[in-house]
This record gives structure tokens, C-alpha cells and sequence, in this order.
């Protein structure tokens, strides 16, 4: 019989229409109506967390409680290890506040030319949570980690951020190369909603378990 219940609204705590787009695709099976938390007017909270999970659970707490719904918050950046795991959380804001994409590409690309090629290794890093309300005290969490080498000549037009720098030796080619379904089933965010996707469903499942009628 098929599951007619109504989907439940849940707030990104995001203004990134790209990733409004996978996630809510990727939740249409959990009954789940995903919303940009700038259609309830949630401020942008100040990201004070030392982790990337900290950072995660301050958006989601920040838009569960401007938009009174269930929210999902991620933190995510690129790790350097010759650079002790820099940009890391700071990842968006490497070259200062307000620094747009290709600030902070200049930045990276200057510090990782003086690391030999052979020590260049890289990561993605991606933490995302689900909060049932603002006071949750018990967030679903999910992290995913892509492997990769940093380079110092960007390459591909696809993706955003560090992708044209960080090169997936699987592929051959940088994350900015790869075509978009590629990249959403390597990608430490494909990689961290996959997880959480499993965690909700689990969670669903006990909360509205199927009956058997006849």
C-alpha cells in the first residue's frame, strides 16, 4: 500500500540554492520538504565553533529556531595536511571575512606552491546534522571524507569553492571536472547525506512503522 502521508517541512540552514537542490532530491523519499532557510528570513548565525561539527549544530539550531521547523545545518572544508589541516573551518572565509571563491583560491594556491608535489595530499570534510527542534539535545549526525592531492593550476568549470584545485586521483581529473552525478556520489556532502538519509529513515521507520492490512 503506499504511504500516504503528507511531507514534513525541515529548514536548510543554507542560501545555497545548488545545495538546496541535491539535498532535497536526495530526501524526497524520507516525506520531506526541504526549504532555504532564507524564505523565513533566519539571519546568518556567527560560525564559533573550533569543529566542523560545532559549526554544523550552530546553523541548525540558529535556523530551527527563527523558522520553528526541524532544521538540517553542514560545515564543511578543504584540509591541507603539509598546511596542519588548514584552510578547515575556515575554509570559506581562508582569505577574510567576505572573501569570495576565487580570494580564497588565490590564498590556497600561493601557500600550497612552496609544498612539493608529493606532499600535497588533500581532503574534503563535510559534517552535516538534523535537529528535530531548536533545543534538540540529541542531533543526528553524519560526516564524509573525500580524499584527494591539492594542486596549484585550477582546472573544470563544474562546482564551486576549492573544487578546481582538488584533484581525485581515482578520476584523473580535479572535482570541478567531473560531471555533477559523478561528483554527488564521491563528494564528502554526497558522502554525509547518504549517511544521514540512512540514520532519518531508520529513525522514521520507528516512528511510523508500516502496517500490514488484509
Amino acid at each position: 500500500m503506499a504511504d500516504s502521508r503528507q511531507a514534513h517541512r525541515v529548514v536548510l540552514a543554507s542560501s545555497n540554492t545548488g545545495k538546496l537542490r541535491e539535498i532535497g532530491d536526495m530526501l524526497k523519499g524520507l516525506h520531506m520538504e526541504v526549504l532555504l532557510q532564507a524564505q523565513f528570513h533566519v539571519p546568518e548565525v556567527e560560525e564559533t565553533g573550533l569543529t566542523f561539527v560545532e559549526n554544523a549544530i550552530l546553523k541548525a539550531r540558529n535556523a530551527a529556531r527563527y523558522s520553528g521547523l526541524p532544521a538540517i545545518g553542514d560545515d564543511s572544508g578543504i584540509e591541507i595536511d603539509a598546511l596542519e589541516g588548514k584552510p578547515g573551518i575556515y575554509s570559506a572565509r581562508y582569505a577574510g571575512t567576505g572573501a569570495s571563491d576565487e580570494d580564497n583560491l588565490r590564498k590556497l594556491i600561493g601557500e600550497i606552491r612552496q609544498i612539493p608535489e608529493g606532499k600535497r595530499s588533500a581532503r574534503f570534510v563535510c559534517c552535516m546534522v538534523y535537529l528535530r527542534h531548536a533545543d534538540d539535545p540529541d542531533p543526528v549526525l553524519a560526516r564524509g571524507v573525500w580524499e584527494g592531492v591539492a594542486i596549484t593550476e585550477p582546472r573544470g568549470s563544474n562546482g564551486f569553492g576549492y573544487d578546481p584545485v582538488f584533484y581525485v586521483p581515482t578520476h584523473h581529473c580535479t572535482s570541478a571536472e567531473l560531471p555533477p552525478a559523478v561528483k554527488n556520489q564521491l563528494s564528502h556532502r554526497g558522502q554525509a547525506l547518504g549517511q544521514l538519509m540512512e540514520k532519518l529513515q531508520a529513525e522514521d521507520s520507528v516512528m511510523h512503522p508500516v502496517t500490514q492490512t488484509g
